[in-house]
């Protein structure tokens, strides 16, 4: 847990759930708080388990996993390939595309264009937009805004603080995921913040947040939606477990937005919700996917603890 990304404290939250998780199903759990400059616990040859829940940059997006799958350790989640695709936002909206399930429009800027080039060329994609950085999670760093010179004005800020970004269409309708566990999706929940979208203090701080079940009442729709989530896990290479999240328009159209190949583990986060509406605590989540990581292990060869995480 932890790491040197933007969500370095939600990691921390996630890494001290499941190790409490842990402990309680009767497996013996040791958090450690890493970075890539303090990587010690790769070497301790009593763990047999790694369980990564790092969110965001270095933890997420491959390079951590890059760095486990070269010593050969077995390890919870997506592999590196998967873990880099899954962060990178217009990778990943490529991969959904290919895979048939629906996306919001985007385009990424080029950092070379004034804004006013860049308003004039946003005028005719959208009235409403999204602005995202195309590497973060937990919504570090989204804006909504109306009207190309605010857009445009958002992503030339967006540029300079994570540079890059993707500008997307805004689509209205309900904010829904799905998690998966194993090959098989968790009930929908519908996410409804107070704020204008759910972004980081929605997710983490403001209580009033509804997370919802049930609220989908056409069969055919609610098929639809868990059949697209799992295209996104495939598309994307994932395993173990993930969560994918959709915009439902007002149409019915399912829009895929992002796959979070490491989703949160805290006391508001989706996954275990979703988890424990299926009848699972969130020491029987992480049991499963312990168990499922554990199951993959015949097909790595022994660690070779010889290697310097540091020249990684």
């Amino acid at each position: 847990m932890g790491g040197i990304g933007r969500e370095r404290d939600v990691s921390l939250q996630s890494g001290r759930c499941v190790a409490d998780a842990l402990n309680k199903a009767g497996l013996t759990a040791v958090a450690a708080d890493v970075r890539p400059d303090k990587l010690d616990i790769l070497r301790d040859q009593t763990i047999d388990l790694f369980f990564p829940v790092l969110h965001g940059e270095w933890g997420e997006d491959g390079r951590l996993q890059q760095i486990m799958q070269d010593r050969a350790l077995v390890y919870a989640g997506s592999g590196p390939a998967a873990s880099s695709l899954g962060f990178d936002k217009m990778a990943s909206k490529k991969a959904f595309v290919e895979a048939g399930v629906a996306v919001p429009p985007a385009v990424t800027p080029d950092p070379a264009v004034g804004l006013d080039r860049l308003e004039a060329d946003l005028a005719d994609f959208a009235d409403k937009y999204v602005i995202k950085p195309i590497r973060q999670g937990s919504s570090v760093g989204v804006s909504i805004v109306a009207g190309p010179r605010q857009a445009a004005a958002v992503a030339r800020r967006a540029l300079d603080e994570f540079g890059d970004c993707m500008i997307e269409r805004f689509v209205p309708g309900r904010e829904v995921t799905v998690g998966i566990l194993g090959a098989e999706p968790l009930p929908i929940i519908e996410i409804r913040a107070k704020s204008a979208f759910y972004d980081y203090h929605a997710k983490y701080i403001d209580e009033q947040t509804e997370f919802l079940f049930d609220t989908i009442k056409d069969a055919a729709v609610v098929a639809n939606i868990q059949s697209a989530a799992l295209d996104c896990f495939d598309a994307i290479g994932c395993r173990h477990f993930a969560r994918v999240d959709f915009i439902l328009s007002d149409e019915e159209i399912t829009y895929a937005l992002e796959v979070n190949t490491i989703p949160g583990f805290t006391n508001h986060s989706l996954l275990p919700k979703a988890a424990q509406k299926a009848g699972m605590s969130m020491s029987d989540l992480c049991l499963r996917i312990s168990k499922a990581a554990l199951a993959d292990a015949h097909r790595q060869p022994k660690a070779d603890p010889s290697i310097d995480d540091n020249k990684m």
